[in-house]
């Protein structure tokens, strides 16, 4: 059973930075992609930065230049830090995982074990 926790979250002030961390468990993490996605009160879930087993990442444009996804594979983690934030940036933060190794992907249908979530609230 593939289990996946995320931490950091909380409030920030427009300008601050926050780290998120995914921890993950009930498979063999270094095969996987990763992938962090957002959703907002009323809005959809929206992605955020993935990052493949061999470490390429790939980002939504409004994280390009402030977010960093990153890797352990031994500590079977996944990171988001995140600079820079923005009100808009608030919202549930989730990360993911598919079933099968694949080249991530950028919407949520092609992610099958999510997170419950972590809450970023950025005041301005």
């Amino acid at each position: 059973q593939v289990q996946l926790v995320e931490s950091g979250g909380g409030l920030v002030q427009a300008g601050g930075s926050l780290r998120l961390s995914c921890a993950a468990s009930g498979r063999s993490f270094s095969r996987y992609g990763m992938g962090w996605f957002r959703q907002a009160p009323g809005k959809e879930r929206e992605f955020v930065a993935a990052i493949s087993w061999n470490g390429s990442t790939y980002y939504a444009d409004s994280s390009k230049g402030r977010f960093t996804i990153s890797r352990d594979n031994p500590e079977n983690t996944v990171y988001l830090q995140m600079n820079s934030l923005k009100p808009e940036d608030t919202g549930v933060y989730y990360c993911a995982t598919p079933r099968f190794p694949q080249v991530p992907r950028t919407t949520p249908e092609d992610y099958n074990y999510w997170g419950q979530g972590t809450q970023v609230t950025v005041s301005s």
